[in-house]
């Protein structure tokens, strides 16, 4: 029996869907390493790790692995809640953020519908809209010489929403870029919108802030009740490996994603993992302060090497080498230490850095010496 046509059989909207491409194979690189050890600055991980509490709490977790996890995830929810000033029932857990952003496509855009987003922006909400069969309208970025180069331009955006928008992401701080916008710019930009368009304020790198002007977005949704905001345990508390995110909006909006989020989406231990994450502040203040002395040393070591660094309130820098940055990538991987290529986001003279701990980024910096040598 012949095989069917796979794609024709696929929804419309998945046709001519790409996947997600999460970077360069790291478990193949890591057996070629053998044991000289990969610097893995790629995927915009946690260089300092988790907090041990965390840790403890996973392992106290290993004798249940027979038993479901609470498929409402109560207790997390509640701690959630209580750091945010917010009820439980205005919380949605995901497994990591990228699922409640598919999900929020998934839900409330489609056929007929648009999807605004920004030129350089996450590539997963191109992804979320072309799924669920939405058109996705990506407005133009600030400019190179911007003081915030290549980040989201608020008129911009404000600007693409039509009649047909169903949904608007934002990301702050924005991945690829590092660059950011005030939350009183957000606050005048939602007030400017019809109540029926929805934001999505995606706050994945937030915990590595550090400019007081860039607050959480959680406190507007008094205010704007057409706005959610997708938070994540992967960044800033070290957990990628677990996989959990959340979302807080109104309560109604929460119940209506409730009715398609999948069953048991978070795993046990990641919901022990993460509550006793946010019972231990002083290691996400200490992850803070060490992430921003290294973000801004290795910043200006690149820019004394004559490169165009962006500003950045993330774990990760965004470096235009001018030039195709495809050799430059080669030839650090060659030596050891893997960035992540920029061609994919249209930005093929770019190469996203993660801020290591103080070796890692000394080996960085040896490597592109040699490299550009």
């Amino acid at each position: 029996m012949a095989a069917p046509d796979y794609i024709a059989l696929a929804q419309p909207g998945i046709r001519a869907l790409r996947a997600y491409d999460p970077g360069l194979d790291l478990v193949a690189l890591r057996r070629a390493a053998s044991g000289a050890g990969l610097v893995e600055l790629g995927s915009n991980e946690n260089s300092h790790g988790p907090s041990p509490a965390a840790r403890a709490a996973i392992l106290d977790t290993l004798h249940a692995l027979h038993r479901y996890p609470d498929p409402a995830g109560g207790d997390l929810k509640r701690a959630l809640a209580a750091r945010h000033g917010v009820d439980p029932s205005a919380l949605v857990l995901g497994n990591g953020s990228h699922e409640l952003l598919m999900l929020m496509a998934q839900v409330f855009a489609g056929p007929g519908r648009d999807v605004v987003a920004s030129q350089f922006g996450f590539a997963v909400y191109a992804i979320a809209a072309q799924a669920a069969g939405a058109r996705l309208v990506q407005a133009p970025a600030r400019p190179v010489g911007d003081a915030m180069p290549r980040g989201h331009d608020l008129a911009a955006i404000r600007a693409a929403v039509g009649p047909g928008t169903a949904l608007v992401y934002l990301a702050n701080p924005n991945n690829p870029t590092g660059t950011w916008f005030d939350t009183a710019a957000l606050a005048d930009f939602l007030a400017s919108l019809p109540p029926d368009v929805l934001v999505v304020v995606d706050e994945a790198y937030l915990e590595y802030a550090t400019d007081p002007t860039l607050a959480s977005a959680i406190p507007l949704l008094a205010r704007f009740p057409h706005l959610a905001v997708t938070r994540t345990f992967s960044k800033g508390y070290g957990l990628a490996g677990l996989r959990v995110g959340y979302l807080v909006a109104a309560p109604a909006l929460v119940a209506v994603l409730e009715r398609v989020r999948e069953s048991f989406n978070v795993n046990g231990p990641g919901l022990a993992a993460c509550e006793a994450a946010l019972g231990d502040p002083a290691h996400l203040d200490w992850v803070r302060r060490q992430n921003a002395a290294e973000r801004e040393a290795l910043a200006d070591a690149l820019a004394a090497r004559g490169l165009a660094v962006a500003p950045s309130q993330t774990n990760f820098l965004l470096v235009d080498f001018g030039r195709d940055a495809g050799p430059v990538e080669a030839g650090l991987v060659a030596r050891g230490v893997v960035p992540r290529p920029m061609g994919g986001y249209g930005l093929p003279t770019c190469l996203r850095l993660t801020v290591g701990v103080r070796d890692e980024n000394r080996r960085l910096l040896q490597a592109l010496d040699e490299v550009l040598a």
